[in-house]
């Protein structure tokens, strides 16, 4: 139990700015992490084992990237009930990302705003954070997430992400390919047939290198937006077969602003997350298991804030779930109810088999 529920602790952090709130919370995991106080959101982890990808995910509730940037808080984040944590965003050399203000809520729309740009410390401060923790040898999963530098021009990303998969690929167990965040300029272009074809290829390459350098396959997946007609999903999901990932994360934030057009912030640049972007999630995810049949192991995040959400998105087609606004909204606890309900729900995902107990 607790020793400080959630919701005593909102209501100080919602009185802050969102950025301030999101690195004193940063801050306070690492500082309190192996200490009696990480009572206060230390939770039970749900045991629902299941196969994918070649690896075995205690459960089926994961931590989106973007909430620790630097991997500085690894085993406190997983400490909150997930099956697998996934950090980044990290490029190959540190930079600030965009001018602040740079996150904005939007509490009506249980949704947040940002533009943060990739900000992180570089490649060789991820790695060092990574090795420090102890989340893997617990058995858990850990996802390290890459993209380029913001200025890297779009025609030379692909060093950057080769980079990047150079540093991360000892040290994690899938490694995730980020073409899809608004909030790099040209970013959403690698999305496009030339370019992703031209990406993944050379990441396949550089992949089948490493795997003999190091003696293991470590699963590569990728990263798409929300905002993705049905030609552009199909397109995608041939480039994802063709050169041999491993799954695909649908979805990232939105620029859509429909939903929330009234709401103070509404216009700010950058992508819109939380339950705004919950159907537009659902709707890739349906279009990618489609094209990419039963077997193709898809992660779904979006808009997750409840336990029936998080089962919607299973029932859409994914395979696992991440949570990233919905923790800030909910709290840690929205972690084991969610991954209870997954598990209650009992029918096994698509590209996914359940592990037996035990294995």
């Amino acid at each position: 139990m607790p020793l400080i529920p959630y919701a005593l602790a909102r209501p100080f952090l919602f009185g802050l700015d969102p950025e301030t709130a999101h690195e004193l919370t940063l801050e306070a995991l690492a500082r309190t992490h192996g200490t009696p106080l990480a009572w206060a959101y230390c939770a039970g982890m749900v045991d629902d084992p299941v196969q994918l990808a070649g690896l075995r995910f205690p459960n089926r509730v994961g931590l989106a990237a973007g909430l620790d940037k630097n991997a500085r808080c690894i085993d406190a984040l997983g400490s909150m009930g997930f099956g697998f944590v996934e950090v980044g965003t990290v490029t190959p050399q540190a930079q600030p990302g965009n001018p602040k203000p740079r996150m904005f809520r939007l509490p009506q729309a249980q949704a947040l705003i940002n533009r943060l740009g990739f900000n992180n410390d570089g490649l060789d401060a991820f790695v060092a954070h990574v090795q420090q923790s102890s989340f893997r040898a617990k058995g858990r999963i850990l996802g390290l997430n890459i993209g380029k530098n913001a200025s890297t021009p779009i025609a030379q990303a692909a060093q950057d992400y080769l980079t990047g998969l150079d540093g991360v690929y000892p040290h994690a167990d899938y490694v995730t390919v980020n073409i899809s965040s608004p909030n790099t300029r040209n970013l959403r272009e690698l999305q496009s047939d030339d370019a992703l074809d031209t990406l993944l290829g050379a990441l396949q390459a550089r992949r089948t290198q490493l795997r003999q350098r190091h003696g293991r396959n470590v699963p590569l997946f990728v990263k798409v937006a929300p905002d993705l007609d049905d030609a552009q999903v199909a397109g995608i999901a041939r480039a994802l077969r063709h050169h041999g990932m491993d799954g695909v994360i649908a979805t990232n934030t939105t620029i859509e602003r429909g939903a929330v057009a009234h709401l103070p912030h509404a216009q700010e640049t950058g992508g819109l997350s939380g339950a705004p972007v919950f159907e537009a999630s659902n709707r890739v995810i349906r279009m990618l298991r489609a094209a990419l049949g039963p077997d193709f192991p898809i992660i779904g995040v979006g808009g997750v804030l409840s336990a029936d959400d998080a089962v919607s998105k299973i029932t859409a087609g994914a395979d696992l779930v991440q949570i990233y606004t919905g923790l800030i909204y909910k709290g840690p606890a929205l972690v084991q109810q969610a991954a209870a309900a997954i598990k209650r729900h009992g029918a096994s995902p698509a590209g996914a088999s359940t592990t037996p107990r035990g294995a």
